[in-house]
């Protein structure tokens, strides 16, 4: 990585362009005084007539300077000694005898209009700052900077830089990651709603694990923020102890007590007690709005990971013989070519390449099998061009492999919308969970055998997952003024017929309670000090610390303020008007966020709800782990750093990468000590 600072090179190594020529002036036998800097580096001498040789004074090699009155210049000079040419001081580098190498020459300095005093200055903080932050932006190792080749580079690129130790880096990276966790923190702090967050697990060749924190939330500009907050270092496999106090960890670092709204962790990692005891810690410090939609075991992305890998291993033979084909003919050349030439024959329109998967992503072992079933015809008859080949399948096979693509094909679509768009708004997965509900009922009802018996225990799993997570989706859908209530109306309708009416009510009810439970908050109590003599004082409705509020004093005065609003139709006018408004034509780019910022004005409450909900995350993985089939794991080097050095280094990264926060690079860097 070039710096800013390396890249400053007239300050240090440039090499001037102008060309010393002979003195004319008025004393011709006067001896000529070299202007260049360079001659502090080199001897002069005559060797013949009309020719004039310039000698290294460290390693002793001549360069042409006069040639029959032909001035050679300085340029070659400069060079064999700027840039480690001269052998003599290249060995003295290398071996750090600095007390009788010559510095570089440097270029003498002028007055340039726009910087001031006579040029730029290196700054070596600077400069430990930008490799800092190359190390953390590209996962590179921290002894880099100990690594002879970087080194070197770095010394060529500025000679003034002074090479730095790994321990010294990884301060610098830190430090980095430190300042922008304070500002990340202003930033939280500042949010005018709730935190949502979602809970990876990561293994490694250890005993241990790695519990990835994610906080999801919407700023007060209608900015989708998803950082990374903790990455906290747990004894493998995990107990419920150590994912509590890492989830108590987060609340506290962040100052998130009473500020979640839902926790998503996947089921693969969390236990039955494990949720009880999270359910009643929450509670107690959060407000229940939601009830038990706040904890969420369902994550999107490895339900649909899960549904590809039962696929694909109830037809494990079958899918084994394809990838073997295709191992066969991309084996070697003569194989492909032959291929080839069977589908030119046979006329296969199919322009595809064959593609051989990779088993940790299913989404490779998709496109491996669609490929295969374009050219399946080719695949049937090869046999006939390489007698070798011996792994044909029946054509029987070959249907059902088709049938098998078309619902991975319905899988593949469903997690696209985490690729696609990284993080996107909760609004769009209600209808995408309910478009899978439907393919996989149908196909769970064909009357064909072979389809039924594949579809039948996927459809069973997804169908839990649809009814645990489609009530708080479908109130995020309401939330899209493009669909409001009436996409909910029709797709239960559609799933579940005459049963739909409870469901339907159940989402209208929720969103109802919520609005209430957020009024409450919004708005302020008046109350009456007796003492001074009727001075009204206006208290916000935010939780009362343990044991200031008598509770039974509290849901009185709970109980008389809710029926008042029970029959105020300006109370539920909010919500009702939003409802009863017409439908916004269904943009392919329409931006929510946007709309909500631009009539949050209209709809205050409503906006705040809107903000908390369309924030609220519905897979626990990153994107690029969406098609993963198995647990990610850290690498060794990184398992080898301490907890607190590789929590910085992933979250700053995390920050950096996404533009989370912008680095304010004109600040001094500042170093901690740790």
């Amino acid at each position: 990585m070039i710096t800013p600072a390396f890249m400053a090179i007239d300050a240090g190594i440039a090499v001037t362009n102008n060309k010393e020529k002979p003195d004319l002036g008025e004393h011709p036998n006067l001896p000529k005084r070299k202007k260049s800097i360079v001659w502090e580096y080199f001897t002069v001498e005559t060797v013949g007539a009309g020719c004039t040789r310039a000698y290294c004074k460290q390693c002793n090699k001549s360069f042409s300077y006069i040639n029959d009155s032909k001035l050679a210049g300085t340029s070659h000079l400069k060079r064999h000694i700027t840039l480690g040419i001269c052998q003599v001081i290249r060995q003295k580098n290398q071996q750090g005898e600095t007390q009788d190498t010559p510095n570089p020459p440097k270029k003498r300095p002028r007055a340039t209009p726009g910087y001031a005093g006579n040029g730029v200055t290196f700054d070596q903080s600077r400069s430990n700052h930008d490799i800092a932050k190359m190390i953390i932006l590209h996962d590179y190792p921290l002894h880099i900077v100990e690594q002879q080749g970087f080194i070197d580079l770095v010394r060529i690129l500025q000679p003034q830089f002074n090479p730095i130790r790994s321990d010294s880096v990884e301060e610098d990276c830190v430090a980095l990651y430190v300042r922008e966790k304070q500002n990340l923190l202003n930033l939280i702090n500042g949010i005018p709603g709730l935190v949502n967050l979602t809970l990876d697990l990561w293994t490694s060749n250890e005993a241990m694990g790695y519990v990835f924190v994610r906080g999801h939330f919407i700023d007060g500009n209608w900015n989708l923020h998803h950082p990374v907050l903790n990455v906290i270092k747990v004894p493998f496999p995990l107990s419920d102890g150590s994912l509590s106090h890492t989830i108590l960890t987060c609340l506290s670092d962040w100052n998130l007590e009473g500020r979640l709204l839902t926790l998503a962790l996947d089921k693969s990692f969390s236990s039955e007690t494990l949720m009880g005891n999270l359910k009643g810690f929450l509670s107690s410090k959060n407000p229940v709005i939601l009830n038990d939609q706040f904890l969420n075991q369902n994550c999107y992305a490895r339900v649909l990971s899960h549904l590809a890998l039962d696929a694909l291993q109830a037809m494990k033979e079958t899918v084994d013989k394809v990838r073997q084909s295709v191992k066969y003919v991309k084996s070697s050349e003569s194989h492909l070519e032959k291929f080839i030439e069977l589908k030119q024959q046979l006329q296969v329109p199919s322009k595809v390449d064959l593609i051989l998967d990779d088993t940790s992503r299913w989404d490779s072992t998709y496109h491996m099998l669609l490929a295969a079933c374009e050219l399946m015809e080719v695949f049937a008859c090869f046999d006939t061009a390489d007698p070798d080949y011996r792994m044909t399948l029946t054509m029987d096979e070959w249907k059902q492999v088709e049938k098998l693509c078309k619902y991975l094909k319905c899988f593949h679509d469903a997690a696209n919308i985490l690729t696609l768009q990284p993080y996107p708004t909760a609004n769009l997965f209600f209808p995408e969970v309910s478009k899978l509900q439907v393919e996989l009922t149908y196909a769970a009802c064909s009357d064909d055998p072979f389809l039924s018996s594949l579809i039948k225990p996927l459809y069973e799993k997804f169908d839990r997952y649809w009814r645990e997570s489609c009530p708080i989706l479908a109130m995020a859908v309401v939330l899209d003024p493009r669909h409001k209530m009436k996409l909910v109306e029709f797709t239960f309708s559609k799933i579940l017929g005459e049963n739909a009416e409870p469901w339907i009510r159940t989402v209208d009810d929720a969103l109802r309670e919520m609005f209430i439970e957020y009024n409450i908050q919004m708005l302020p109590f008046e109350t009456t000090n007796g003492d001074d003599e009727g001075d009204e004082i206006m208290i916000k409705t935010e939780l009362c610390p343990e044991g200031s509020l008598d509770d039974s004093i509290y849901l009185d005065d709970y109980e008389f303020y809710i029926s008042d609003f029970v029959g105020n139709q300006q109370f539920k006018s909010e919500l009702d008007e939003y409802l009863e408004e017409p439908l916004l034509s269904n943009y392919q780019e329409f931006d929510i966020l946007c709309w909500w910022r631009l009539n949050g004005y209209r709809y205050p409450t409503l906006s705040r709800i809107a903000s908390d909900l369309l924030s609220m995350p519905t897979s626990t993985v990153s994107p690029d782990s969406v098609f993963d089939t198995e647990i990610r794991k850290m690498d060794n080097y990184r398992s080898s750093l301490s907890p607190r050095t590789i929590e910085a280094l992933i979250c700053a990264k995390d920050w950096l990468q996404n533009k989370i926060l912008p680095i304010d690079d004109s600040k001094a860097f500042v170093k901690m000590e740790f």
